[in-house]
């Protein structure tokens, strides 16, 4: 089924959700501006051009991006992400 794409109450951010775990265990993680995660797959999403911070837990991560970024340019991006690291 690969990954999805959801919409959130916010605007500025989109769940993606994949049919495998990505993260194990019952611990969220956050990845803001300036930060680094010991999950490359967090890191490689930061260094997407219009991204601002990225939430992941368990099978989905949400990205939240710059308001000046518009999801028909990002999404794509985020997708390939995903799916390079095996998602």
């Amino acid at each position: 089924m690969g990954v999805r794409a959801e919409a959130t109450p916010n605007p500025n951010a989109l769940k993606f959700t994949t049919d495998k775990l990505i993260f194990e265990g019952d611990s969220s993680i956050s990845v803001m501006p300036g930060d680094t995660s010991k999950h490359e797959i967090l890191n490689d999403l930061m260094n997407v051009e219009g991204v601002d911070n990225v939430f992941g837990y368990q099978n989905f991560i949400t990205v939240n991006k710059m308001f000046d970024t518009e999801w028909d340019d990002l999404q794509p991006k985020i997708i390939d992400v995903i799916e390079n690291h095996g998602y």
